[in-house]
């Protein structure tokens, strides 16, 4: 509680119109708000990309908008835990042959771990961002996730990892909201982001070839492999399974005289492999690493609707605990390219029940 008895709560500024309006909408409510910029790449960095959020334009835009509502503006400096948490997770995980989720793991330790932090040590009671997610506070001291109203911007897939502590301390103020209603917001407030366009990218991927960054900036060397059929007979020729995702039609220079698919990779044989559009489909799917969010496990089989990546449209399944804390995951309808890396939310309705990370698949 800070001084003047209102409720301190730190926002976590991208320099968009979402965590502008989030930040005025708080302002409004009558909290005392500051902002907070975390800076995620070295000053030379020449893969920053200027209009995102880790840019200098970015930087620009919350600090404008901060003077704007007149709340105190800090930017912090967390580009080496970024390189720790994030980019190097990124590039390890296409390593392993699974296709990684950065915007969860940023979410997990960045802007609700190393943020976080940093708004206790401020006296802040919360974090709050621009995501489009609700929160709903237990009786029993529990706080559970929930989908965002407007199911066209709804990002409770990027928050499934967030545990009871993170959660217990976060504000999600447009939840509730549609991302026109945000725009007028900001253009009531007269702020510098209301007509800014939203990017659809990762943040540091700018023109969104993955392959190209992990090439310059030195975490993958070409490395010639085998691209193979499902039964090992070698039909070209790869420069690093890094550099293929499951699902993956274009970009296999293989004359087979019929579409062919990317359905594994094989880290330890640098193998591609590939087959036909039926060899993607798959009834069942091991989660490794699972986070509940209305309970501490998962005790019995539970239905579900799962999300098998954020622009999937969610399935009817059953999930079953498994011990290491795993969880085996039937789909009642078969489906295409479940790919290791990715994340599998589980949802009941709105309710957000959590999740774990699809693990490789051992075909």
């Amino acid at each position: 509680m800070a001084q003047n008895g209102r409720i301190r709560v730190v926002v976590g500024m991208s320099g968009g119109v979402d965590s502008s309006a989030a930040a005025a909408l708080l302002l409004d409510q009558g909290y005392e708000v500051i902002g907070i910029t975390l800076k995620l790449w070295p000053q030379d960095c020449r893969y920053r990309a200027e209009d995102k959020c880790c840019g200098p334009q970015a930087v620009s835009d919350a600090r404008a908008v901060c003077d704007r509502l007149g709340i105190p503006y800090y930017l912090i400096d967390e580009s080496a835990e970024f390189q720790q948490h994030v980019i190097r997770y990124f590039a390890e995980e296409y390593k392993a042959g699974r296709t990684p989720n950065p915007c969860v793991i940023c979410n997990q330790e960045l802007k609700f771990g190393r943020l976080l932090d940093r708004a206790l040590r401020l006296g802040a009671q919360y974090v709050a961002t621009g995501h489009y997610a609700r929160l709903q506070r237990r009786a029993d001291g529990r706080t559970l996730l929930l989908r965002g109203s407007d199911p066209r911007k709804d990002q409770s897939y990027f928050l499934f990892s967030l545990r009871q502590e993170q959660l217990s301390r976060a504000l999600f103020p447009l939840g509730e909201r549609t991302k026109s209603e945000t725009r007028e917001l900001a253009r009531h407030c007269n702020l510098k982001t209301a007509e800014k366009a939203e990017s659809q990218e990762i943040c540091f991927v700018p023109d969104n070839d993955y392959g190209r960054f992990l090439r310059d900036s030195g975490f993958v060397q070409p490395h010639r492999g085998e691209i193979v059929d499902l039964q090992g007979h070698v039909l070209g020729y790869h420069d690093g399974i890094e550099f293929y995702t499951i699902g993956q039609r274009r970009g296999l220079r293989v004359a087979a005289g019929r579409p062919l698919y990317v359905v594994n990779l094989d880290p330890e044989q640098n193998r591609v492999i590939v087959g036909e559009v039926s060899d993607l489909v798959t009834n069942t799917f091991v989660m490794e690493r699972c986070n509940w969010i209305p309970f501490d496990s998962l005790g019995e089989p539970v239905e579900v609707t799962v999300k098998i990546r954020y622009n999937h449209p969610g399935t009817p399944a059953r999930v079953e605990p498994l011990d290491g804390n795993r969880a085996r995951v039937f789909l009642h309808i078969p489906q295409r390219a479940v790919t290791p890396g990715q994340a599998a939310v589980c949802y009941q309705g709105d309710l957000v029940l959590g999740g774990g990370w699809i693990a490789r698949s051992s075909r």
